[in-house]
């Protein structure tokens, strides 16, 4: 995790195991558009596979869509804790969502796997931040917006929650939660044509 501040305020920046987990999940079943906001697949790609089978006798892939985005909706509401539990090999926190349990059962191995990996990628990817300064500018963003509006500057919280897109794009999920691609830190200028807005609104 990194993170930025000043007087009143702080910006995180951090990946989410439980989010990668549920991205995996979402892109192996081939939900495509799934969650709100509707998420581009995961970057490098993850291989799809039919869950017709495993669904068809606990209301099939549509039930598996509509379980997975409760989930999702869950992991942002509670972010960054994972809620509800995720405990193999029975998933029995999920008996209420029968089709999101079996694709669990059959994947959280895999799912497992590729999430550690992406985490170390991510780690990887902070430290060659670090070393060049790469935030330096959120702080700039800031500044400017704090110098624009006074003495009536607010207080706030931003949590950035970067994971692995295949879109380099940014969505305000919450009032104080913006989900992006990790690669748009690579391109300051495009992110912060979508925080600027955000930061305007907080400050």
């Amino acid at each position: 995790m990194h993170q930025i501040g000043g007087p009143g305020w702080r910006i995180t920046m951090d990946t989410s195991g439980p989010m990668l987990l549920a991205l995996y999940l979402k892109d192996t079943a081939g939900l495509v558009g799934a969650g709100f906001p509707p998420l581009a697949p995961a970057a490098p790609r993850v291989h799809e596979y039919d869950h017709h089978q495993i669904t068809q006798h606990v209301g099939g892939v549509d039930a598996l869509r509509r379980q997975w985005e409760a989930w999702w909706a869950s992991l942002l509401d509670h972010h960054p804790a994972m809620v509800p539990a995720v405990e193999p090999p029975d998933f029995t926190a999920f008996s209420a969502a029968p089709a999101l349990q079996r694709s669990l059962q059959a994947h959280f191995g895999s799912a497992l796997t590729w999430t550690q990996e992406r985490q170390l990628d991510y780690e990887e990817l902070e430290a060659k931040r670090e070393a060049r300064g790469d935030t330096q500018f959120l702080q700039q963003l800031v500044a400017a917006r704090q110098l624009e509006v006074g003495p009536d500057a607010k207080d706030f919280d931003l949590a950035l929650i970067e994971l692995p897109l295949a879109e380099d794009r940014a969505w305000l999920v919450d009032s104080n939660k913006v989900i992006m691609s990790q690669s748009l830190m690579d391109d300051p200028e495009t992110l912060q044509s979508f925080l600027a807005p955000v930061i305007e609104m907080l400050v």
